[in-house]
């Protein structure tokens, strides 16, 4: 079963990242589940907040929080000053980090996971005019970890926000995959 952790910030559409990750998978023939954990004043714009998602070939029977993901997505580097993001993360797990430094710049040089940084902020930017980062890590998240197909994530979007909306969001999911694959030169998704 691969269990994902999404932290980021309230409005950033992290618990969206989620749910869009497992309507992406069962779209795919998987079995999913998404929730978020809001507690701690999480409902608040900007306050730290955690989504979860699980993604397997067989029914998931676990309905808990996620305290030892196999992957890690952060949707605002600035959290990994205030929070302890990394926390129960299995050594080896991928981690995607939303920034345009790169992971040794972050204080990444010896770590004991696998650090992926990428600039969804700016793609965000490019396509939105907003800091609207989330279809952007989905894109980049995709391709670097080869379980989700684009197709998939593209149904899942229309179905998430019809018209203009979710075609400008599958805009940004496929040209961060784009740039994933030319950054990370992984070619799965």
């Amino acid at each position: 079963m691969k269990e994902i952790r999404i932290h980021g910030r309230g409005g950033q559409g992290s618990v969206v990242t989620a749910e869009l990750l497992a309507i992406a998978a069962f779209k795919d023939g998987k079995y999913s589940q998404a929730f978020p954990y809001l507690g701690g004043g999480g409902e608040r714009r900007g306050a730290p907040v955690q989504a979860f998602c699980r993604i397997d070939q067989e029914p998931i029977r676990l309905k808990c929080q996620i305290t030892e993901p196999n992957n890690l997505i952060i949707q605002d580097a600035g959290l990994i000053e205030l929070v302890d993001l990394f926390k129960g993360l299995k050594p080896g797990s991928p981690v995607l980090i939303n920034s345009p430094d790169s992971p040794e710049r972050l204080g990444f040089n010896d770590s004991e996971f696998m650090v992926y940084t990428f600039p969804a902020t700016e793609v965000a930017l490019e396509v939105f005019q907003k800091p609207l980062v989330n279809t952007a890590m989905i894109g980049a998240f995709a391709v670097l970890s080869g379980d989700l197909n684009l197709e998939a994530l593209s149904r899942a979007i229309e179905q998430k926000f019809p018209g203009v909306t979710g075609r400008n969001n599958i805009k940004a999911m496929k040209k961060a995959a784009a740039l994933a694959r030319e950054r990370f030169g992984v070619m799965k998704a």
